[in-house]
């Protein structure tokens, strides 16, 4: 099951459960622009406080929800056991695809992204609307380990033995520069290949970028650009890769050796 849909199938698949995540890194929530205009029927989750955990002094920006609070966020979003979810963001992907990855981890199956997001579906001509749905409560149940994901000690061993893709810009691979977390650098034993050419419109050119490379797992700052490219290498038909959930955020606060410059 491909996990991209674009606007037009979006809009015919209508048994499918619509959820709206837009987010900005470190911005603030965009509800307002939810409650502004939004797809058809589609429920409102805070990406920082529903789809994520808590930040804590390790497990990085992002951590993983607690199963049961995640629960209880897609039962009140009116999401039942075996549901189809179609997931929406303003349009890059990234936390459509981090929500897509948490869900299909916790044991839904059939969860797809809209790609190019809101605005994809705006420009096809398709009607927004302003009111929330009043859905009835759902009965899924949450059943972590529906995707593989990686923590510190996994990620070390697979940079040491497979392909760690770390898919933060170079800069910050090599430790020149870190906007965002306290320390600069990378996992000793990952090689880098940066997000953006991680085109969820370009599926040619992520199997392209990804041909050489057998078993990657990926990671980022804080586990939502890497979902974002393990979204892309599925949508080519290859198998969802592990991905180290907590990232160079959880990888620093735990004091591990850092590499900086190229790879070696």
């Amino acid at each position: 099951m491909r996990p991209l849909i674009d606007a037009e199938a979006a809009a015919a698949w209508t048994d499918a459960v619509r959820i709206d995540v837009r987010w900005t890194l470190g911005g603030d929530s965009k509800e307002a622009e939810y409650a502004a205009g939004h797809l058809p029927g589609a429920v409102w989750l805070d990406f920082d406080r529903d789809v994520c955990g808590p930040p804590g002094p390790v497990g990085g920006r992002h951590p993983l929800p607690d199963p049961e609070a995640l629960q209880t966020v897609l039962r009140a979003a009116g999401i039942d056991d075996g549901a189809a979810v179609l997931v929406y963001d303003d349009g890059d992907g990234m936390s459509a695809a981090r929500t897509w990855w948490t869900l299909r981890w916790a044991g839904l199956e059939d969860v797809r992204v809209l790609t190019g997001g809101l605005r994809a579906w705006t420009e096809a001509g398709l009607p927004v609307e302003t009111q929330a749905p009043q859905r009835p409560e759902g009965n899924v149940t949450v059943r972590p380990g529906g995707l593989p994901v990686l923590d510190a000690d996994g990620a070390a061993a697979w940079a040491a033995e497979h392909d760690l893709v770390d898919v933060r810009s170079p800069e910050r691979y090599r430790g020149e520069f870190e906007p965002v977390d306290p320390v600069a650098g990378h996992i000793p034993g990952a090689v880098n290949r940066f997000l953006a050419e991680n085109d969820l419109g370009d599926l040619d050119r992520v199997r392209e970028r990804y041909a050489s490379l057998a078993e990657p797992a990926f990671y980022c700052g804080s586990g939502v650009g890497a979902a974002r490219s393990a979204l892309a290498l599925t949508a080519t038909g290859r198998p969802t890769p592990p991905v180290y959930i907590g990232s160079w955020s959880d990888w620093g606060s735990r004091g591990r050796e850092v590499a900086r410059g190229e790879a070696s």
